[in-house]
């Protein structure tokens, strides 16, 4: 294999990075829509009570870093939840739970990533939602997402702001 389009290559992987980057984090943020879809029970016909139909979250890619990248995030749910708590994170995933509120209690669904910036989108959805029991639970996971040098990326940082959840994640480029 010739090592001069194997540097090439790797350079122009880190290139859209470090020109993205110069063009401002902010005017970046992705809008990342999660469908909900309700839990399928044949005896109640399908159908659950008082869900949302879409969750909105947000993505900014991070000023580039000489060896990697990072991504910061929240999702808006506060919008249907209140008491949101992070409740785990590891390298791998992050998970807040947070309370149902009243209108949907009675929702029984999940939610994933189906468009991003208005496009559909098919690939692998690292950020799901579980309704259930008058509970919310929102999870990041990296899990089998990988990286330019096939490492799985990980998650940086897990908080809390203006009551919705927030995270950094990242990889090597």
């Amino acid at each position: 294999m010739n090592m001069s389009k194997v540097v090439l290559g790797a350079s122009l992987l880190a290139l859209p990075l470090s020109f993205l980057s110069g063009l401002g984090a902010a005017a970046l943020a992705t809008t990342i829509e999660l469908a909900v879809s309700p839990l399928l029970r044949p005896s109640s016909g399908g159908q659950s009570a008082g869900c949302p139909q879409t969750l909105i979250a947000y993505e900014t890619l991070q000023p580039y870093a000489p060896g990697g990248y990072s991504t910061q995030g929240m999702i808006q749910l506060s919008a249907i939840a209140t008491n949101i708590s992070a409740t785990q994170r590891n390298d791998f995933s992050a998970t807040w739970t947070g309370t149902l509120k009243p209108e949907y209690r009675n929702c029984k669904a999940s939610a994933g990533i189906f468009k991003i910036d208005g496009e559909d989108f098919d690939g692998h959805s690292y950020l799901r939602l579980q309704m259930l029991d008058g509970q919310v639970t929102a999870i990041l996971d990296m899990t089998g997402m990988r990286d330019a040098n096939n490492y799985t990326t990980v998650i940086i940082d897990q908080t809390m702001r203006s009551g919705n959840p927030r995270w950094t994640w990242g990889g090597t480029d």
